[in-house]
């Protein structure tokens, strides 16, 4: 996950160039049909969240749902993804960001894919560039919004983001289902609160994100069944969060024998990969990356000192 901004050359901070990275973390192919995008309410980790009940948990931990705030994104089409390869999501800025900011991204890629769709009111274009025209139009995530505003609102310190796909109805007609909406922090009819309920047996993976100078001030949004942790960034930096390799399964392929590069040292102070394996410089070595997945992401994900498309 890239969303915390880096620096311009003159110092000022640059958000508008966010971006996820999928990967088939197997050696069959996976294809997934109605896939989506949403970051859990509040949208900081640091914010006042009132969705606590008196018994310390969750309010709707015990409803199995998790709150999808202000909108969600889908791919139009089913999504295709290779053993042992990746998909990169833009979130915005669907463009060759280097040219006006050089510690940016360049997202001007053919395969690449980006959430696009002003006709959804995501209409921003600090947001929403029209994207490079090396992107297909194909690859145009498309969006519900449902809060208020012209630009998703994808905090550039701490997310909640979940993936899931929607079960026998499309993306767009859970979307317009006026029947799961939810308000959080109880602010029933506000649709600066809006949500929608998504099921937890929809959702394929989350990842609980909090600012690493708030983590005191922070808390859960994510149930355990979702994330049983968290992980911190220091934003505006240009780092990343990156998955930590799952060293015994990866060194266990044979396919790997002498492709994998070791000495990793893109961690930031104390985080890194306990691994030692140099996921990238391996993956571009012909190895083949099993990366830790335990549900925990203080387990399973380190801040990266920048974003791996830029190595």
């Amino acid at each position: 996950l890239y969303n915390g901004g880096c620096l311009k050359a003159d110092g000022k901070t640059f958000q508008f160039d966010k971006s996820i990275i999928l990967y088939n973390n197997s050696g069959q192919q996976a294809v997934l049909d109605n896939l989506c995008f949403g970051f859990a309410a509040p949208a900081n980790g640091q914010a006042n969240n009132k969705n606590y009940g008196a018994d310390g948990k969750l309010t709707y931990e015990a409803e199995g749902f998790t709150p999808a705030s202000h909108g969600i994104w889908w791919f139009q089409q089913p999504l295709t993804i290779e053993p042992y390869k990746q998909v990169v999501v833009n979130i915005c800025g669907a463009i060759d960001n280097t040219q006006t900011v050089p510690n940016s991204v360049n997202y001007a890629n053919a395969e690449y894919y980006c959430m696009y769709d002003p006709e959804s009111g995501y209409a921003n274009t600090n947001y929403y560039p029209t994207p490079s025209d090396a992107i297909p139009t194909s690859h145009y995530l498309k969006a519900k919004e449902y809060g208020l505003g012209n630009g998703w609102t994808f905090s550039v310190t701490s997310p909640a983001v979940f993936i899931f796909q929607t079960k026998n109805q499309t993306p767009a007609a859970f979307g317009d289902d006026a029947t799961n909406m939810w308000y959080d922090g109880g602010n029933e009819g506000s649709a600066v609160y809006a949500c929608k309920k998504v099921p937890n047996e929809w959702i394929l993976d989350g990842m609980e994100v909090w600012q690493k100078t708030k983590v005191d001030d922070s808390t859960k949004r994510l149930t355990a069944d979702i994330d049983a942790g968290y992980v911190t960034l220091t934003n505006y930096l240009g780092h990343t969060l990156y998955r930590n390799v799952n060293k015994e399964a990866t060194e266990a392929l044979p396919e790997n024998a002498g492709k994998l590069v070791y000495g990793y040292s893109l961690g930031v102070d104390e985080s890194t990969d306990p691994s030692g394996i140099d996921a990238e410089a391996s993956m571009k070595n012909g190895a083949h990356i099993i990366f830790q997945d335990t549900n925990n992401s203080t387990a399973d994900f380190h801040e990266r000192q920048k974003c791996s498309l830029k190595d």
